[in-house]
């Protein structure tokens, strides 16, 4: 492993000083149309699960990396407010699918469209920030992201 120099430094904190702007923006529209930032990004993984995912408390928690206990707690909070709605599946009954509501359709559109916007706008800063991290021949199709824990057991 290569050491990294004052560059790469700057570099991955640019890259993570441009990745919080996003957030801090994403984070304020979210607060203005009166969510939780976790339930815009639960209503987004929703509507957006790739093709031939059902969109079930499970695959939600793992894309949105939390325990499924959480998942069900933030299922719960949308539901009551009218966002989503739980329904059985039409060829296994047992199978219960998560499924936005007309009002949760309006919030999430209105939503994904400033994001969308900012990120139009922003876009090119957090690209131009990204490139000196993405040099030829430093990332590899194989390597894989190290877990807080792998991190935490090399630094002892």
């Amino acid at each position: 492993m290569k050491k990294l120099t004052l560059s790469d430094y700057q570099a991955l904190a640019e890259f993570r000083y441009q990745i919080r702007k996003f957030l801090h923006f994403s984070e304020q529209a979210v607060r203005n149309a009166g969510l939780e930032h976790a339930q815009y990004q639960l209503m987004l993984a929703i509507k957006g699960m790739p093709s031939g995912i059902r969109p079930r408390i499970r695959e939600l928690a793992n894309r949105m990396q939390i325990r499924h206990h959480s998942a069900v707690e933030l299922i719960n909070r949308l539901e009551a407010g009218g966002y989503v709605r739980r329904r059985r599946a039409a060829d296994d009954r047992r199978e219960v699918l998560l499924v936005l509501t007309s009002s949760g359709e309006r919030t999430l559109e209105e939503l994904a469209l400033h994001h969308h916007e900012e990120l139009r706008s922003a876009g090119p800063t957090l690209v131009a920030a990204l490139q000196p991290l993405m040099k030829a021949g430093d990332a590899t199709p194989q390597r894989r992201v190290a877990s807080a824990g792998e991190i935490a057991t090399k630094q002892k």
